[in-house]
């Protein structure tokens, strides 16, 4: 499929795990990307990966060093953006963290933390992006399965994750009169890099895939499918919704084994 020839899209985030899958994806169908990430050698490693993995020039992808909770670095972000292709199609807020403990053991710098990445960093990317995103554009934000299901270790996080589902709520009835669509994702168990780090006993992939009805964790490129479908002119007559991608977990209890 070709449903981004010559669109560009920014995905905050863009380095590793769904960021980066969907980046991958969007290039494979003829997308300008512009990619975030904290760290001027991930992002470089990055870039060389998705040249090898797609095929397309190095001029097809914009790489910016960049803390979403940061607002000079957002602008800093926009301007480049607009300097490299002068407006968005689409927008994916991808960019998240995890803090994954008792609420007894939450501390307030994890409080700020998560709410200043995962909230803050979302909605500012959005409204800085929006002098740039064209009439008719989109919005996807990155939520979380934790934000239909409580999970116990993640209270801030899933609180922050349900926020931004609002958010998307909210700016699909605000930006409806130029055609803008906002819609939010909300992927499960989905085995990426922050998953391993967040997962390091051996044993948890085969407990959270007992917990999924299609039993097994998701890939990146699950999740990479269902941003560049509510991204598209497929989507078209979708805002303000929520897509979980979960293999079944928030909604159904698997067989016993």
């Amino acid at each position: 499929m070709n449903r981004y020839t010559n669109k560009t899209v920014l995905i905050t985030g863009g380095t590793s795990g769904m960021g980066y899958a969907t980046a991958r994806r969007l290039l494979d169908e003829g997308a300008y990307v512009a990619v975030t990430g904290r760290s001027r050698p991930r992002l470089d490693t990055a870039v060389a990966r998705l040249v090898a993995e797609t095929g397309v020039t190095p001029e097809r992808i914009l790489a910016v060093p960049a803390d979403v909770a940061a607002l000079p670095a957002l602008d800093d972000l926009v301007e480049r953006v607009r300097a490299w292709r002068g407006s968005l199609d689409a927008v994916f807020a991808n960019a998240g963290v995890g803090v994954f403990k008792p609420s007894t053991e939450i501390t307030e710098a994890d409080f700020d933390y998560t709410v200043d990445v995962n909230f803050k960093g979302v909605y500012f990317t959005v409204l800085k992006s929006l002098p740039l995103l064209k009439d008719g554009g989109a919005v996807v934000i990155n939520a979380s399965w934790t934000l239909h299901r409580g999970l116990s270790v993640a209270s801030v996080y899933s609180a922050t994750k349900a926020a931004v589902h609002n958010l998307a709520r909210t700016l699909g009835a605000d930006l409806a009169p130029r055609g803008i669509r906002v819609n939010s994702v909300s992927p499960g168990y989905i085995d990426t890099e922050m998953y391993r780090d967040n997962n390091p006993d051996p044993a948890a992939e085969a407990v959270n895939s007992a917990e999924v009805p299609l039993g097994s964790l998701g890939h990146a490129d699950d999740v990479a499918a269902a941003v560049a479908f509510l991204a598209s002119d497929d989507a078209s007559y979708i805002t303000g919704q929520d897509l979980v991608i979960d293999g079944g977990l928030v909604g159904s209890v698997p067989q016993p084994a």
